[in-house]
């Protein structure tokens, strides 16, 4: 009797012990795969560095820049321990000269589409009141946290995220019109805008890091890009600051953009389609334009 009671003791333990092992090994292999997915590392990764943006994106002084520092060092983390990849495209190597050469090129576009529009009698522009250097740091500091934390986004964990999934075609398609849909909330924002920031912003930055497969690069652009626009007085996406000069704009919203600013303009839609398409053969002849199958490999 005292073996047999015993005996049910122990393999009534047994399989209970076995069970509830497995329940927990089960339940934290399905959390890792859930993580390890690309859509959950994107999930992830998005929640931490938007987070991140929302505390400091609207802060005076310095904070931006700050903030931008902590979204990468979350985008950092959330590829390693989630996504289980190395992050090449944030590198510090070569940082500055992929985001100087970003910069010369988000600069000359600006410049060419604010100059074409002035010459055909869109814009004049007159000198503001306001301090050189207050008004040139609170630019950099808020547009350098822009830049960073909406290419971690956008490029860095949308864009590469979807590759895995379907090639880098179908991810900038898909990248491009949500970038489009993220900014129909802007003042003065309709849907013209919304397809231009798509074409011009969304394809451009897009075909950007395929090009060069770096955040450094696509950051660079879209920092001089919108930090032109706002020492211009032009505004940005809607929204508008205190720059250098003030703008007065005359003339048909499909050439000036409007309420909305220049993006909203068929004069930079079109220098970025030949841009971005620029961009996109370059990417393709150096073999970063990746098919399905190819991007999951």
């Amino acid at each position: 009797m005292g073996t047999t009671s015993a005996t049910r003791h122990d393999t009534g333990a047994g399989p209970d012990k076995g069970h509830e092992g497995r329940d927990g090994h089960d339940g934290r292999g399905r959390a890792a795969r859930i993580v390890r997915h690309p859509l959950g590392w994107m999930a992830a990764g998005m929640v931490g560095v938007g987070v991140v943006s929302g505390l400091t994106a609207t802060v005076p002084g310095p904070v931006p820049m700050l903030g931008a520092a902590a979204a990468v060092a979350v985008y950092w983390w959330v590829m390693r321990r989630c996504a289980g990849r190395p992050t090449p495209e944030i590198a510090r190597r070569g940082a500055g000269r992929e985001a100087l050469l970003g910069g010369v090129i988000g600069l000359g576009f600006i410049l060419v589409s604010t100059l074409l529009i002035t010459a055909m009698g869109g814009y004049s522009f007159s000198r503001a009141g306001d301090g050189f250097v207050p008004v040139v740091w609170t630019a950099v500091m808020v547009q350098i946290g822009a830049a960073v934390t909406e290419e971690l986004l956008f490029r860095g964990l949308a864009l590469q995220a979807l590759e895995r999934l379907w090639g880098s075609w179908a991810a900038i398609v898909i990248t491009s019109l949500f970038f489009g849909v993220a900014h129909l909330g802007a003042p003065g924002a309709n849907a013209w805008s919304g397809l231009a920031i798509a074409l011009e912003a969304g394809a451009l930055l897009g075909a950007a890091f395929l090009w060069r497969r770096n955040i450094w690069f696509a950051v660079g652009l879209h920092f001089a890009w919108n930090t032109t626009e706002e020492l211009l007085g032009v505004p940005v996406s809607g929204h508008t600051s205190e720059g250098l000069f003030t703008v007065d704009v005359d003339g048909s919203a499909l050439l000036t953009g409007g309420d909305f600013g220049l993006e909203a303009s068929v004069v930079p839609v079109l220098i970025g389609a030949v841009l971005a398409v620029t961009m996109l053969v370059l990417a393709r002849r150096n073999g970063e334009v990746k098919s399905r199958h190819g991007a999951r490999r």
